[in-house]
């Protein structure tokens, strides 16, 4: 009898029905060994050996498995190709007495991971990219030995992560709060969005303005900007003044685009040069880990985790290949195949003219498996649930994408003279569709197709405009921006990005609002000690020098005790000085001048898990907490709860003031807090109130919209502009005056 080992049970379903009668498929449940939980579990003192056990969970299979295990002619360990699947493989063997350690594992007890010996014989590790017949038959046939290199690689990175989170985490317990934690990639992926954060706080916005005119050919009789002859009327922007190139911000204020429409009164437009070329635009390689997370999340809104169980499934039912991967590698094999599928389904002018070969930029071993694609490119559908079929689609459409012709398209740039004021508009127009008959990118969907235009040609003026922008912070993180990010900086490995984010989130450091990432103060508090004061535990560059030592591990080439030997030593002195160095009431206690209602004391600020509080000096005699109500006038409001009928609380949120029920969290009742501006609309009337972007940025904008559009980014006053008599307003931050109309500003 032969048995086989895979991690879950769906996998091992779909395996079974590949080998038949003559093969027994039993799951691990994924990991049967781990370090414990309640303590360290690695001997520092002892070449930082790890002290693996059984959990309480695994006990039942593993003692199933061990059973079997004795009985089976061959043992094949068929779990994941990866190197936490090659890890999962040697803690079986391990676990059921045939492995290559001096003991083996017993219930709950200590296993040693001495090396050396010689696996038995009937353990045969097999490996495939996918879960086909001819993958598995051919692993069947060609089995191997467990690579040590890509185990060690594994018990490195979990040895490392396990010394920075036991060793690190209660340093912020004592020094911070309970209950928060730290990672080698976790605390990274925080500074990455803390930083960010901190960029758009401290960004001003600059104003500027754009010239914009609406122009059609000579022909329009139109109403709704269509000419005769079947085009669309098209825009073009400023760019020069008297024949000289003008900056983005060049015009700053209201006035000075006015002039400038007025100078442009009567001005004949003509075509003044035009140019158009060919450019062909080529399809992206097959998904890796990241780009499939990124691209879900673009097109259907999916969290990288939801992405991966996903994924996950659609593997173990043999419908992809492996979903764990750096590579954009693709065998012959599944080349041949797509173009087949393209030769027929799209005719053979989609085909590239050639295989198209895509190269991974960095090889590392673990990733020298294929990008993720169908196993079979001819099913371009599946069954199953809505979300599984939709990531199907997405995986085939950009897997076949991949092998189809260029899409081609004719670029003109063209150049329209009015006076002494030159513009410019650029569009595209579709020669050859190519891979963008099934594969539509949001760069080409925004791009402005222009008419058939000819050099001195005199067009028609549709619409001349000026519109008040100004220059925006940047973007904060999506989950997806994040990932990319991660990767581009080397930092974490495909089985990492998803679990990355859900800790950070999970644990309170960071917050997601409307797809965004935002980081909470708790997150900025601990970031900035760690930055401090363990400034290589957070350094980008460092923390991608230990993903490439891990892969130096993994080619054979270092040694684990050695990789986590020069890092454990000089960490485990700095958190021995920083122990005694960093004061808490430094980091978590603010002095103030507010008096305690109860017993009269001064009232501290004090930081807790989840941010800052005001809590009496007098503690514990005292225990009078409150929360803190920035540029607030009061803490309570006129109104009460409608569902409990307590008093409501003005509290201060992230996107300004909101009403909260002092009952919570029995009740949990909110409400938004209407935030007026002290002058009305001059353009209808109407009330200006506070508002939030989609990025979440404040701003002030008629309640009247769309009708009305007037909007500031800055609070408006009563005062009136000395210079030109307009609204005047005010920035928080910077308590910068300024005039929405002209250049007028003071401090």
């Amino acid at each position: 009898m032969n048995l086989v080992i895979v991690e879950s049970p769906a996998k091992g379903r779909t395996i079974k029905n590949i080998l038949g009668a003559n093969f027994k498929v039993l799951a691990s449940f994924g990991h049967v060994r781990d370090l414990p939980e309640k303590k360290l579990g690695i001997d520092t003192r002892n070449n930082f050996e790890p002290e693996y056990i059984i959990p309480a969970k695994s006990r039942k299979t593993i003692k199933l498995l061990k059973e079997e295990a004795s009985k089976a002619d061959n043992l094949y360990l068929a779990t994941d190709y990866d190197r936490e699947g090659e890890a999962i493989a040697w803690h079986i063997t391990e676990a059921v007495g045939l492995g290559n350690s001096k003991s083996h594992a017993t219930r709950g007890g200590q296993t040693p991971t001495a090396e050396g010996k010689a696996f038995n014989s009937k353990v045969k590790r097999i490996a495939f990219h996918e879960i086909t017949k001819p993958a598995v038959l051919e692993a069947i046939k060609k089995p191997r030995a467990i690579n040590m290199d890509l185990v060690n690689a594994q018990q490195g990175r979990r040895v490392l992560d396990r010394l920075v989170g036991y060793k690190l985490s209660p340093f912020l317990w004592r020094k911070v709060a309970s209950g928060l934690s730290a990672g080698r990639v976790q605390s990274v992926a925080v500074r990455l969005v803390v930083e960010r954060e901190q960029e758009i706080r401290k960004f001003t916005p600059e104003e500027f303005w754009l010239i914009v005119a609406e122009l059609s050919k000579k022909d329009d009789k139109s109403a709704k900007g269509r000419s005769a002859s079947g085009e669309k009327t098209f825009k073009t922007q400023l760019v020069e003044i008297n024949e000289k190139r003008i900056e983005k911000l060049s015009i700053k204020n209201q006035a000075q685009a006015q002039k400038i429409l007025d100078k442009l009164k009567g001005a004949i437009w003509q075509v003044r040069d035009l140019k158009t070329e060919t450019k062909n635009r080529y399809p992206a390689p097959p998904f890796t880990t990241s780009t499939l997370q990124q691209e879900a999340a673009q097109k259907f809104h999916f969290s990288p985790k939801q992405t991966m169980k996903i994924a996950q499934g659609l593997y173990e039912d043999g419908l992809i290949t492996y979903m764990r991967t750096d590579s954009v590698q693709i065998s012959s094999l599944a080349i041949s195949q797509a173009r087949k599928v393209i030769n027929k389904k799209y005719g053979d002018n989609y085909l590239s003219e050639k295989p198209r070969i895509y190269r991974t930029k960095t090889i590392r071993a673990q990733e020298a498996h294929e990008a993720i694609r169908p196993t079979n490119l001819e099913r371009c559908e599946i069954l199953g649930m809505e979300n599984s079929l939709r990531l199907y689609n997405l995986i085939w459409q950009r897997m076949i994408a991949s092998q189809m012709h260029e899409a081609s398209f004719f670029q003109t740039k063209v150049h329209i003279k009015a006076k002494d004021y030159g513009f410019e508009a650029s569009g595209l127009k579709m020669r050859f569709d190519g891979f963008l008959k099934i594969y539509q990118t949001e760069e080409i969907r925004k791009d402005q197709f222009l008419p058939e235009l000819k050099k001195n040609e005199k067009l028609d003026l549709k619409k001349l405009e000026k519109n008040q922008r100004f220059t925006e912070p940047p973007s904060r993180y999506s989950e997806a921006t994040l990932i990319r990010e991660l990767e581009k900086r080397g930092i974490g490995r495909p089985s990492t990005y998803a679990p990355t984010l859900s800790t950070i989130i999970d644990r309170g450091y960071v917050e997601k609002t409307q797809g965004k990432l935002t980081a909470k103060e708790i997150g900025e508090i601990v970031t900035d000690l760690l930055v401090k004061h363990f400034p290589e535990i957070v350094d980008y560059n460092f923390t991608a020098k230990m993903e490439e030592d891990l892969d130096q591990i993994a080619l054979g080439r270092r040694e684990w005790q050695k990789v986590i030997s020069e890092f454990y030593e000089p960490f485990s002195k700095e958190l021995i000085a920083k122990s005694k160095e960093v004061s808490k009431q430094e980091i978590t206690e603010e002095e103030t001048d507010k008096k305690c209602p109860k017993c009269g004391k001064n009232l501290k600020i004090k930081l807790g898990r989840y941010g800052k509080f005001l809590a009496c000096s007098g503690f514990p005699e005292c225990k009078y907490t409150a929360p803190i109500l920035e540029n607030l006038p009061a803490s309570l409001s006129r109104e009460k709860c409608p569902k409990c009928d307590k008093k409501m609380l003005i509290k201060e949120g992230k996107f300004g003031p909101f009403l909260a029920c002092e009952g919570y969290p029995k009740c949990k009742f909110t409400k938004n807090l209407e935030v007026v501006a002290k002058i009305k609309c001059p353009n209808c009337g109407g009330k200006i109130v506070r508002k939030t972007t989609r990025k979440g940025r404040v701003f002030w904008g008629c309640v009247n919209f769309p009708k009305c559009k007037t909007a500031y980014w800055d609070e408006p006053l009563e005062k009136k502009c000395p210079k030109c008599g307009g609204v005047l307003t005010l920035n928080e931050k910077t308590k910068l005056l300024k005039c929405s109309g002209c250049s007028y500003s003071t401090k």
